[in-house]
């Protein structure tokens, strides 16, 4: 609304420039998130919105029964209220990430408001919350097969290989049922990283930053002929989105770091986990997705793992999954693995990002 307002409107030439209206909406969700905050944790309290610790979790997390949760709502409306703010509401693509992240959201939103009314971990059952997203995930490959056909210059749908110059063939109406694995890969991955205090929000933040770049180099056109990337006006767009995501999460970071004044809960985790996955979609990035968000995919196949190992032998794989509480189990305090996730997080992005060159 302010980029239409100020630049088509009164002619503020600054304006244009993604780059500046990126920054202004990542330091608008910044503080967004900063001075909203303490209102979220007091009407979160009031109306006694408190996490339900699993039983057979690890016992230092007893004592996080009753932290408020549904936190995710703080930074999902950092996210929104900047992207509406600042970006150029004309660009489909802006539109297709705003509303496939709330769809996660309201997904979580009602897995955690069944969770706090039943006084329960256990929120909507696992076959209707999976239906749910997969519903999501099916509606967003079905908007961009409309997209392909209407603008195959600007969108298709081939893969493009990190590392590699040329992409694979067309794989036409397949699409749909690709962005909906990655949207629902990232959306639970995401989820299952949120155990820790500050875990999830600090490693996404980075990851976020990640695609933040890949957006921007995607929109430039001089920069991905360059680069050999697939080039896309609309996605430039995009990085605005991007930048509040990591506005947002380093203000919700400030609040959730150890010791947490609030958790993000699935209303969080679910709906951060499909943005990164349909921004990436989006941007024609979907297979290094599980190099950006490397520690995401980690704490997801040990989940795998341990209960297909479970199941086949008898035997489990690691002490608890998914793999923090694993290293929790055998001895590491929560500060001090959240920092090393951390790092293998940024880790994963400088690789991710010498995919860029690497072709």
């Amino acid at each position: 609304m302010l980029y239409h307002l100020l630049y088509q409107g009164l002619g503020l030439n600054v304006v244009r420039y993604i780059t500046f209206r990126t920054a202004v909406a990542s330091l608008t969700a910044l503080v967004l998130s900063l001075l909203l905050g303490p209102w979220m944790i007091r009407r979160l309290r009031a109306f006694q919105i408190g996490q339900v610790v699993r039983q057979d979790g690890p016992a230092s997390h007893q004592a996080k029964s009753g932290t408020p949760t549904m936190g995710g709502l703080l930074i999902l409306t950092a996210v929104f209220l900047p992207t509406l703010l600042w970006a150029d509401l004309r660009n489909p693509y802006v539109w297709i990430a705003v509303l496939s992240t709330a769809a996660f959201g309201a997904i979580g939103f009602a897995d955690d408001y069944l969770k706090v009314t039943r006084r329960s971990h256990h929120g909507l059952l696992a076959r209707y919350k999976m239906l749910a997203q997969i519903l999501v995930g099916l509606a967003v490959g079905v908007a961009l097969l409309q997209l392909s056909g209407l603008s195959p210059a600007e969108y298709h749908t081939r893969l493009m290989i990190p590392f590699f110059k040329a992409g694979v063939p067309d794989i036409g109406w397949a699409y749909a049922l690709f962005a909906m694995f990655v949207l629902v890969s990232a959306s639970n991955t995401v989820n299952l990283t949120d155990g820790l205090d500050g875990l999830a929000i600090s490693t996404f933040a980075v990851s976020a930053a990640t695609f933040t770049a890949l957006t921007y180099v995607t929109g430039h056109r001089a920069i991905a002929d360059y680069l050999l990337i697939q080039p896309s006006a609309m996605a430039g767009e995009l990085t605005i989105f991007c930048g509040t995501l990591v506005g947002s999460s380093l203000g919700f970071l400030w609040w959730n770091s150890h010791p947490a004044d609030v958790f993000m809960g699935d209303v969080g985790s679910l709906a951060l986990g499909g943005a990164l996955g349909t921004v990436a979609i989006l941007i024609k990035q979907e297979l290094l997705l599980p190099i950006v968000g490397g520690v995401f995919v980690l704490e997801g196949l040990s989940v795998i793992l341990q209960v297909g190992s479970f199941k086949l032998r008898g035997k489990r794989i690691f002490r608890m999954a998914p793999l923090h509480h694993h290293f929790e189990l055998i001895g590491w305090t929560e500060p001090k693995i959240i920092m090393r996730f951390l790092i293998l997080a940024i880790i994963f992005s400088l690789l991710s990002l010498t995919t860029l060159k690497l072709r």
